[in-house]
């Protein structure tokens, strides 16, 4: 029950309690007992009876707090010692606070509060054991608010033991009220130092000590694309996922048909993991250790538990959703128990950017220099950017530049100047005085879900966590260009590079009746992407994800010990630790990339190419050169469909069926449609399809299960694809024009030729017949038709010719989607 004194003037005797139960309070309570115990509290009344696991415990009320200000006079004297204060004067803001602290701590409780706390306490022990292990967490009155997370401003306090550890720790966290990165976040934010009341949440230990743990998020942490959950996990008790302390492992999980019954785990990275944070036997509460470096290189979680935790995001969301009547996307904390394997939610929030965030104008940043993946543009033309100095994890999607400044410790951060570009193993709130100055941060540590992240996207920094060494490599006064626009990976390059800053509104776009889809090859774009105005997307090249995601030719790793170059077998060894059987890798990796692109854009269309690339391309990926003949024109041999039933690929061809297979069956992502490349007969077409059949992908036409059954496209890239159209209709659901291979064989040229360059033009009367015969061909068989080459992009007129012939589909390249859509949108209305 609640313990309860008596006051001079009216209350409820709830809003009188000196100390309630978290399962006496809900989400209306944030006043009474702060944001973060009144979250536990609700998911303890309502979410519990659901089949998630929260730990129980108590909180001391808002009123203790003021209770415990007022009894000893106070908040005259806190008054008296803020008037003067200058939170963008580090010197002065660390000297208020300082002072601020020592007043809460060297005044003692009230009596009658320390004596509610010990019987709490005394109750929580006996449901569990004398002196039973708590989290002590402050938990302000106003926090976890849509709009401000005040995420880490005060204290939290792990293993506590003992009535004494526990009155201790609940009246550090009083005082935490006003560390400096308390205040400075109050000041910036708005809120009144006296209006805020701090209640403490005591709540007892998950021992993830002793197995992990980590946080989730609802949404996509960067693009705010709201169906796929975030998880992070690492080694031991959360605060060091948390602070930014390690590089935690991060999983991806699509909602929607997670809630149908898949298992759509659409990405897994391995973080570096290197410490846990365990208990301490000493005069400490925890203390961090080492990771096996066996254990380093295993996922922390298995599928089963991602999947598990990924439900319950999903019931959080809907529970907080319904609750406030809006979509309300959660940032939750979770542990694992390792003395009884169970999994546990510690704390729930609302997120409080990519929620915040209105989508009337999409922004877009490009570091110039840095070309499209266009399949039209050789290697050797494309313009040149600098190496990058160093890489890390991607927030935001920003480019930013100035000049370094390079701090190992929060006690030199008065010497940042604004407009720098911080550069620190980690940050805490410690270091928020600062962060909002910088130009852009970048740290060694950290995941997405770390305090660096959470702190820069809610001030809108760019930011580059989990860099490994920053520190050594940067140097204070060095000028950078800190790019986040080129997905996942964030990259500091050396100079201050041009880029630009496009701004597109996005209300009243017109709506065409040609679709409009767009050509993706980078997974870690494709959330992205999926918020530009579009009808799917026309092409998704396996090459890249094969190319950078995989790095092994499939042969090599079907025929891993008979791998003849020791360096090659040793590399590939490296790259496939995790994987006893290595073809998996390659399946495991595909399937994920794909998966990925499919989730961004579903439930529509996404056509997936299977892979083709010309024999020295394959040559060139590890282990390639012993499977890959040596060809005088590889772009016209053994490339496409010609490869998929031969001997010598046949079985890296299965691989890739399998990893479609996994995307459809498994992630349940059936908007996949696989296409077929460079397939020269009607013949080798069925060849192809008989050896998909074979591998679990039966092309199916019925419409039993609408949606369900699988169509295979082809490329129509080559003359015989349109002379012979009418046949491959017969064999294929449907058609895509590769105008890159097809302007290349109708005009006899080398594209990659720079001799010949000039004469290269999809605008050709040759192609454009080409085009219109294509077309009219799968009309009349009633065949969908589009084009994924590079022409439409590039030339508007192409663009309108392709209209005016009737074409279902056009796919372009991410920037020119939306200036493609209105010239299509003009010829449509002029017809």
């Amino acid at each position: 029950m609640a313990t309860v004194i008596k006051e001079t003037y009216s209350r409820t005797s709830e809003e009188r309690s000196l100390v309630l139960w978290l399962d006496e309070v809900g989400i209306d309570d944030i006043p009474v007992v702060g944001g973060k115990n009144a979250s536990l509290g609700e998911m303890i009344q309502r979410l519990v009876p659901k089949g998630i696991n929260v730990p129980i415990g108590f909180a001391t009320t808002a009123y203790a707090y003021r209770y415990f200000i007022q009894s000893a006079g106070l908040e005259e004297k806190l008054r008296k010692l803020l008037s003067d204060l200058d939170v963008d004067n580090v010197k002065n803001l660390r000297e208020r606070g300082k002072k601020a602290r020592s007043l809460l701590i060297h005044t003692p409780f009230p009596p009658e509060l320390r004596d509610a706390i010990a019987q709490a306490y005394a109750d929580l022990c006996k449901r569990y054991n004398a002196d039973t292990d708590v989290a002590v967490r402050s938990s302000a009155t106003a926090e976890d608010l849509p709009d401000a997370s005040f995420a880490g401003q005060q204290e939290t306090y792990l293993n506590v033991t003992t009535t004494e550890g526990v009155l201790a720790a609940c009246h550090k966290c009083f005082a935490s009220l006003f560390t400096d990165r308390a205040i400075s976040y109050r000041h910036i934010k708005g809120f009144d130092h006296f209006s805020i009341a701090l209640a403490v949440g005591v709540q007892k230990m998950v021992r993830s000590d002793l197995a992990s743990s980590g946080v989730m998020f609802t949404i996509e942490t960067e693009t705010g694309f709201k169906d796929a959950a975030l998880i992070t996990a690492a080694y031991g008790l959360g605060e060091n996922v948390v602070q930014g302390t390690v590089n935690p492992d991060e999983y991806y999980v699509f909602k929607p048909t997670l809630k149908t019954g898949f298992r759509p785990i659409i990405d897994k990275k391995l973080g570096s993991k290197e410490l846990k944070m365990v208990y301490d036997d000493g005069s400490k509460f925890t203390k961090n250790v080492p990771v096996d470096p066996e254990e380093k290189n295993k996922f922390a979680i298995t599928d089963d538990e991602i999947l598990q935790l990924a439900r319950w995001a999903c019931l959080i969301e809907d529970h907080y959703s319904q609750v406030s009547g809006v979509y309300t996307p959660m940032d939750i904390e979770w542990a694992k128990d390792g003395i009884t394997n169970e999994l546990f939610v510690v704390q729930a929030r609302p997120e409080t950017v990519q929620s915040q965030k209105t989508q009337n104008v999409l922004r877009s940043y490009r570091l110039l220099g840095k070309d499209a993946q266009r399949e039209n543009v050789s290697a050797s033309s494309r313009p040149r950017v600098p190496v990058s100095l160093v890489t890390g994890r991607a927030v935001g999607s920003a480019i930013s530049q100035g000049r370094v400044r390079v701090i190992l410790d929060v006690s030199k951060i008065d010497q940042f100047q604004p407009g720098e570009v911080l550069v620190t193993d980690r940050t805490d709130p410690d270091w928020e005085p600062i962060m909002k100055k910088a130009s852009a941060i970048i740290t060694n540590s950290g995941g997405r879900t770390c305090h660096a992240a959470i702190i820069a996207r809610e001030l809108g920094v760019p930011a580059i966590v989990g860099c490994g060494n920053a520190t050594e490599i940067l140097k204070t006064g060095q000028e950078v260009t800190v790019s986040c626009a080129e997905g996942e990976e964030g990259r500091v390059y050396p100079g201050l590079l041009p880029f630009e800053v496009e701004e597109v509104a996005l209300e009243n776009l017109p709506r065409t009746r040609t679709q409009i889809l767009m050509n993706v090859g980078n997974p870690q774009e494709a959330f992205s992407l999926s918020s530009i105005p579009n009808d799917g997307v026309g092409l998704a090249r396996t090459e890249f994800i094969i190319a950078n995601h995989i790095q092994t030719h499939p042969m090599a790793l079907i025929q891993y010990d008979q791998i003849e170059d020791e360096f090659v077998k040793e590399k590939i060894a490296e790259i496939t630790a995790l994987y006893e059987d290595k073809p998996q890798y390659f399946v495991d990796k595909l399937a994920q990339g794909i998966g990925r692109i499919a989730a961004a854009f579903y439930p529509k269309p996404v056509i997936v190419r299977m892979s083709d690339f010309k024999s020295n391309e394959y040559a060139n990926l590890l282990g390639g050169r012993q499977f890959e003949p040596k060809e005088e024109n590889p772009m016209l041999g053994w490339r496409g469909a010609a490869r998929y039933y031969d001997e010598g690929y046949r079985e890296g061809f299965a691989l890739e069926c399998q990893a479609i297979k996994r995307v459809r069956d498994e992630m349940g992502l059936t908007n996949i449609i696989p296409m077929i490349p460079f397939c020269r007969t009607p013949d080798e077409g069925r060849l192809v399809l008989a050896e998909m059949a074979k591998n679990g992908l039966q092309q199916g036409r019925s419409q039993a299960k609408p949606g369900k059954d699988l169509q295979v496209y082809v490329m129509c890239e080559l003359p015989n694809n349109v002379i012979m159209a009418e046949e491959f209709a017969e064999i294929f659901d449907g058609f895509s024009i590769g105008s890159n291979d097809l302007t290349q064989l109708t005009l006899g040229l080398d594209r990659d030729s720079a001799l010949v360059a000039r004469l290269f033009d999809e605008r050709s009367q040759g192609v454009k017949r080409m085009v219109k015969m294509a077309i009219a061909a799968a009309k009349k068989h009633n065949r969908k038709i589009g084009i994924c080459g590079q022409a439409p992009s590039d030339y508007p007129e192409f663009a309108q010719f392709l209209v005016e012939q009737g074409i279902d589909s056009i796919s372009l390249n991410p920037d020119s989607v939306l200036k493609t859509m209105l010239e299509v949108a003009k010829v449509e209305n002029s017809q």
